[in-house]
């Protein structure tokens, strides 16, 4: 090997696995700091969950729709590869949620379902239900000081009601989980602070929707992108390619293994190694080389969903014209057979869909939870029907398509069971003591596309000290600055 290592001319070479947002992100990091950088895909197409198609002649996203627009990675990284000015907000954030009663307005104030008054949630809980909201103020709030379950905190606190109607169906949106597994710290880190300081939660949710001075307009909490969000990843495969990084599709990668200096990627040597895919195959393809991080990451569970979009005449959403989908809470659903979990009315809720045809509609449905095996299983048919027949009892529309997609992500969400941050510490610890390899992706610190952008760059700042060796030439440092 040469002085300047197996990248040469004093530059490291990094194989960044996995392009979805966090390797295609931290692949230009690393590209701009000097390191030759290779992104090696197993998909036919650069993106993971980022991704857009056309049904009936309309294109949407099929993947992720949007991205919390008050966190500013998301937003900043648009600005940076040249779609600043394509950044949109929902048109219409009125969801409703199925009730025992039918479809009712999401209460709004809440923090992940949580209410700050028994009033704002009259209407979705029963009159027994709300009074058990109002009595959470009298009941004792001591700090918590060990990560629980999202649905543990939030029943003792407010009532089982407030889990099962609302936080539940809006965690099944986010994670497909269950809120009884689901880690309170890694998923709702609001809650998470409040509890550990103890008190009233209504007072704390309320404190927090009183933020906004009077009189001012809160700030969009969504965003996404006219055309799809899916082009911020076809942003950055283009930001790449202008700097001669080569993003190799259909290229799985089957093994690494450690030697001195770097790593063996598939027989091919390099200085160092990003890994940016889902946990099962970080812990598959770790199992040799860091058996520590492999096993904290096989600890990670997955869930598999579907995504059915449909195209229908408008005057079949009669009705449905402010709303921007339905949610459904998980009992309801089994009890009545449902197996969708959302419908969402995507010409609704983006200008930028409902532009392409005044006269159609498209409506994005979402099958699937951790946990469930059969769904991910049937075949196109099967779910189209099953879409359709579930959504237009939901919805209590005729729904008549003329066009439909099928979109399945396998193992795409991972599921942050309780214990999940000192989990993923495991892992970094891992990485950091076997050397020149770092990770990033959704399991690690959240599942949207800032919280990804965020990871990457996180990464990337340690994977860079650890490709400069102290025999490196001087010209190798400068490259890093």
């Amino acid at each position: 090997m040469s002085p300047d290592g197996p990248g040469g001319a004093g530059r490291p070479r990094v194989v960044v696995v996995g392009g979805g947002v966090s390797g295609l992100t931290a692949a230009l990091r690393l590209a701009e700091r000097g390191v030759r950088v290779e992104v090696r895909e197993a998909a036919a197409q650069p993106g993971g969950i980022l991704r857009r198609a056309e049904v009936g002649g309309l294109v949407l996203d099929t993947g992720a729709e949007s991205f919390l627009a008050r966190r500013p990675e998301g937003v900043a990284l648009a600005r940076e590869v040249g779609l600043g000015d394509d950044v949109v907000h929902p048109r219409t954030t009125r969801a409703r949620v199925l009730t025992p009663d039918g479809p009712r307005p999401l209460p709004g104030g809440t923090l992940m379902g949580v209410p700050g008054t028994g009033e704002a949630v009259r209407g979705v809980l029963g009159p027994a239900e709300v009074r058990r909201v109002e009595q959470e103020e009298e009941l004792p709030a001591p700090a918590v000081s060990e990560d629980l379950s999202v649905a543990e905190y939030v029943a003792a606190r407010v009532g089982p009601a407030v889990v099962d109607r609302l936080v539940e169906p809006l965690l099944g949106g986010v994670y497909a989980g269950h809120a009884a597994r689901l880690s309170l710290q890694a998923t709702v880190p609001a809650l998470w602070t409040h509890a550990r300081a103890g008190g009233s939660l209504l007072a704390a949710v309320r404190a927090a929707a009183g933020r906004t001075a009077p009189g001012a307009t809160p700030a969009p909490v969504f965003g996404g992108i006219r055309g799809g969000v899916a082009r911020l990843a076809e942003a950055l495969a283009g930001a790449l390619a202008a700097r001669d990084v080569e993003v190799r599709t259909a290229t799985p990668v089957r093994s690494l293994r450690r030697v001195e200096g770097g790593w063996v990627v598939d027989g091919d040597r390099v200085d160092g190694v990003l890994l940016a895919v889902p946990a099962p195959v970080a812990a598959r393809l770790l199992t040799g080389a860091v058996p520590s991080a492999a096993q904290a990451l096989a600890e990670v569970e997955t869930a598999s969903v579907v995504v059915v979009a449909f195209t229908v005449p408008a005057a079949d959403l009669r009705g449905w014209e402010d709303a921007s989908g339905l949610l459904v809470p998980p009992a309801l659903g089994r009890a009545a057979g449902r197996r969708v979990k959302a419908v969402t009315l995507s010409s609704h809720k983006w200008g930028w869909v409902g532009e392409q045809a005044p006269d159609r509609r498209v409506l994005r449905v979402s099958l699937g939870r951790a946990g469930e095996t059969d769904v991910p299983g049937w075949d196109d048919d099967r779910l189209r029907e099953r879409a359709l027949q579930d959504a237009r009892a939901l919805l209590g529309a005729r729904l008549d398509p003329d066009d439909a997609l099928v979109q399945r992500w396998p193992d795409a969400l991972p599921q942050y069971a309780v214990g999940h941050l000192d989990r993923v510490q495991r892992v970094r610890a891992a990485a950091g003591a076997a050397g020149r390899i770092a990770l990033a992706g959704s399991f690690a610190d959240g599942v949207g596309v800032p919280a990804c952008v965020a990871t990457a760059a996180r990464a990337v700042e340690e994977l860079l000290p650890q490709l400069l060796r102290p025999d490196a030439p001087l010209d190798g440092r400068e490259h890093l600055r």
